[in-house]
């Protein structure tokens, strides 16, 4: 995929969140099955730096669970970091939040210094267009890491299911071509009449775990869970190891 078709699909997903951000938080309000999983991996962080928190709702999920710590959240949509503000007036913590873009390679400057002992990335990386840019992005994350840090992933698995399967359109309905975009790359509809459109990708086990190899990154645990099906998102938990 060229950069044309990245910064197409970047700007698609933009206009969706900024369009549909009351709407999507309003969906997002409880947390899914997985979190339950992932907890264990959380409870002893003193810092945890959630990217593309969206509404914040791992925020209020960690403080309804006896977790106390840092939590520094950061997302490119300002509805949904609105709405994770007004969880936070609910949900006292030493939390904040803050606008970054994860297509820009400079978006850990935002950090200014925040040290994760833990970073999650849930349902963010499929909506990052380009192969070597979700690559990038997670061997960003873990550099952020020291030693015995961990990078918490997990990716939709549209694919599984029949309901979300036919949410599939074509890319002529964005103004794209299937030779435009990678044969893991889809276009979905959101919403009441199908009004969002957003871009995902398909990613497997296989190439999750690849893409956190790849950045140093040893595998603790892989599990699929949430949706009516339990299998509608793959987590995955990895460690990072001395360098």
């Amino acid at each position: 995929m060229d950069e044309t078709t990245c910064s197409a699909l970047t700007e698609l997903n933009r206009q969706f969140y900024a369009g549909f951000a009351d709407d999507f938080a309003r969906t997002r309000r409880g947390w899914p099955l997985g979190f339950e999983r992932i907890l264990p991996h959380l409870r002893s962080a003193a810092n945890v730096l959630d990217i593309g928190c969206g509404n914040g709702r791992l925020l209020t999920f960690l403080t309804e669970h006896g977790w106390h710590g840092r939590y520094l959240g950061i997302d490119s949509s300002a509805g949904l970091l609105a709405a994770a503000e007004h969880n936070l007036e609910l949900k006292p913590a030493e939390a904040s939040f803050l606008t970054a873009d994860l297509l820009n390679s400079g978006w850990a400057e935002v950090l200014a210094g925040f040290a994760p002992d833990v970073i999650t990335c849930l349902a963010v990386l499929h909506h990052i267009p380009g192969a070597a840019h979700r690559e990038r992005l997670v061997a960003e994350c873990a550099e952020l890491l020291d030693p015995g840090g961990t990078l918490v992933l997990s990716v939709w698995q549209f694919l599984s299911s029949s309901r979300l399967r036919s949410r599939i359109l074509p890319w002529s309905t964005v103004g794209l071509q299937n030779e435009d975009v990678d044969p893991e790359d889809y276009l979905l509809s959101w919403g009441e009449g199908a009004a969002g459109h957003r871009y995902c990708a398909a990613i497997d086990e296989e190439t999750l775990c690849a893409l956190t190899h790849h950045a140093g990154l040893a595998t603790v645990a892989t599990f699929y869970a949430d949706g009516h099906e339990g299998n509608l998102s793959l987590y995955g938990v990895f460690r990072s190891i001395a360098r």
